[in-house]
């Protein structure tokens, strides 16, 4: 399928890919950021007659269209590029599927065979956050050299995983309780999942993937027969005010036979496409966590290189399930960190508060006094699991990872499922697009192969563990629930426990609920929530439409800020949701969103009890740049 217009592609994108994200080419209808590029198959000098009559037609429509003038950017058509496979998400899951793709190609000669990955992120791995303690099983069947000595290419990140700790924490003590065996690590490694994944798209590239990062796939693409024909990328340089600006570019479409969704937990595509096909019509609801982390340089004779350390108890209360963490890794680095469920019912809770009380717990305290936080994070996870997983294929795709809900969350871990996942789905396009030249294609393997998968299984014998904590025991019988599961049971028992519902369902009235007063930060333990933002690189333009999309911002106030007294300042851990004083509002106070904190965590459109907070993307590139996360 190499042609002159994916020539072009690639020829723009060399010739943008280092320039800063805020200085546009004239000529350039692409967005840029952190661009990587495959050499351009084809004949040049077509690509260069098809690039001068591009130049000519934006430059006509920024003629035409001014900041001053009212502006409907699909006046101007978009430009389309062929591939057998657009992935969109350059994540573990993504990477993967992209990766085993082209082995499968290459070694049935067919070099030509396209594979295109969108990743919103400036750079691949930017986005990407998690503890992480990863299972190498599906990494070892990738990439079976990924660790040795003698590949120049190998991933030298690892660090092996030492001693596992269990702690039941009160406000002062930390009580050894036993790890679950899903909890025990030897054989795994502590990594950064921004460095490995980063380095998982340079192995992606040297098999000949297409890896497009600052590319913000925002629209799905359907056939007239209803299946899904690709994506369509963000148009860039559009105001707040929804004016074409001087810079304004359309986007543009990508056409495919196959196209895999691996966005991540809850993909504001993904939403779309489950919706559209009824993907959850024989499954439960999803339910989800909040990780909040920060990465730590300790001092070396605090640091235990290989320990985990995992805690339950204080500070969370006994209605709200979560745990922390404390990994020692590299070079005197800590990553720690608070997973919260989202169901929790008191809206005065604030993630974020919690999570700085728990580094304040002697257990934490003691190895961080001294130290220096180096990095900051936070992001959404599925918690729902074997109940919750939805159908994965549909007509012209698929799900892989996290974004159909594949974390283990008794072991808090879910990027070997989600590379596997995403290795099974490519090995059912492949055998999907081999045996068919055109038509429809629906992965039928996939689902097959993923009841069969370790995946399946894995998730399978933990699925009463998360529902338990739900009874009216609340923490206390879930701990006491899940250890029979996990040493005696095993998922072997004839039942499948129910999650109770949706997140913001879940959500109470703040009158019913104590109110929580956190301690003011201390600057060096714990910090307030701006210089946290501070440490994630996050970086949006600010004149461009919000990305966080609230039909009407003051019907929004008056149906929350009543009965909820302002849960979106709380449950944000990037300071994004506002509620000012305004005497001139019925109800005093006036919502605002500041859009340019938003480190993609997808909280809001989760936990929001009216759920009217869409989260989408902003234009590609921006966001959080992290480092070590």
């Amino acid at each position: 399928m190499a042609s002159s217009r994916s020539a072009v592609v690639r020829l723009q994108r060399s010739l943008v890919r280092r320039q800063s994200p805020r200085v546009l080419p004239s000529f350039s209808p692409l967005r840029q950021g952190g661009l990587s590029f495959t050499r351009p198959r084809g004949q040049l000098s077509a690509s260069k007659r098809i690039l001068q009559q591009r130049a000519f037609s934006v430059s006509v429509a920024r003629r035409l269209a001014t900041p001053d003038e009212t502006f409907d950017p699909n006046t101007i058509d978009r430009e389309s590029d062929e591939v057998d496979v657009c992935i969109v998400g350059g994540g573990p899951a993504g990477l993967s599927a992209a990766i085993r793709l082209k082995q499968l190609a290459n070694e049935a000669g067919n070099e030509e065979f396209r594979v295109l990955v969108l990743e919103k992120a400036g750079e691949i791995g930017a986005h990407i956050l998690s503890g992480a303690v990863i299972e190498p099983g599906a990494i070892n069947e990738l990439i079976p050299n990924w660790l040795a000595e003698d590949n120049e290419n190998r991933f030298d990140g690892t660090t092996a995983t030492g001693s596992d700790k269990m702690r039941f924490l009160t406000k002062s003590s930390a009580i050894p309780i036993p790890a679950p065996p899903q909890m025990h690590n030897k054989g795994n490694y502590i990594v950064s999942l921004n460095q490995f994944t980063s380095w998982l798209g340079e192995r992606a590239e040297e098999v000949g993937v297409e890896v497009y990062a600052g590319f913000a796939a925002s629209e799905v693409l359907y056939r007239t027969d209803g299946s899904v024909k690709g994506v369509a990328t963000n148009d860039l340089g559009i105001s707040r005010q929804g004016k074409a600006k001087d810079s304004f570019e359309r986007g543009m479409e990508f056409h495919a036979r196959t196209t895999l969704f691996a966005e991540g937990c809850h993909g504001s595509l993904t939403k779309q496409v489950i919706k559209k096909f009824d993907l959850r019509s024989e499954s439960q609801p999803q339910t989800y966590g909040l990780g909040i982390k920060e990465v730590w340089e300790v001092e070396p004779e605090k640091h235990k290189k290989g320990e985990i350390t995992h805690s339950m108890g204080y500070p969370l209360p006994a209605d709200t399930y979560g745990g922390g963490w404390m990994y020692h890794f590299g070079e005197n680095l800590v990553s720690i960190g608070l997973v919260v469920g989202l169901d929790y019912p008191n809206p005065w809770l604030s993630p974020y508060g919690e999570f700085q009380k728990m580094k304040q717990h002697p257990l934490y305290k003691s190895v961080l006094e001294g130290g220096k936080c180096i990095s900051y994070g936070a992001r959404a996870l599925n918690e729902g699991g074997f109940q919750s997983i939805p159908k994965v294929a549909f007509p012209g795709g698929a799900l892989i990872g996290d974004t159909a809900g594949f974390l283990n969350v008794p072991k808090i871990k879910g990027t070997h499922t989600a590379m596997k996942s995403g290795m099974l789905a490519a090995e059912a396009t492949w055998t999907a697009l081999s045996s068919s030249d055109s038509g429809t294609i629906f992965l039928y393997d996939y689902e097959d192969s993923l009841r069969k998968s370790s995946i399946w299984k894995e998730l399978k014998e933990v699925r009463n563990m998360r529902p338990s904590f739900h009874s009216p025991l609340k923490l206390y019988g879930g701990v006491l629930y899940s250890g029979l599961e996990a040493f005696i049971l095993k998922g072997k028992v004839p039942w499948t426990l129910k999650h109770k519902g949706t997140d913001y369902d879940a959500t109470g009235a703040a009158d019913s609920y104590p109110k929580i007063e956190y301690e003011k930060p201390d600057g060096k333990i714990t910090f307030d929530i701006l210089t946290s933002v501070s440490r994630t690189g996050t970086n949006h333009e600010e004149d461009q439409p919000v990305h966080l999309r609230v039909p009407d911002w003051d019907k929004h106030a008056q149906e929350e800020w009543p009965k909820y007294k302002g849960i979106e300042n709380r449950f944000c851990p990037a300071g994004v949701y506002e509620y000012v004083e305004d005497e001139s509002k019925d109800i005093g106070v006036r919502f605002q969103i500041n859009a340019q904190n938003c480190i993609h965590c997808k909280t809001c459109d989760i936990k929001v009890p009216n759920q009217n907070i869409n989260w989408t993307t902003p234009q590609g590139g921006e966001g959080p740049k992290y480092f070590m996360t």
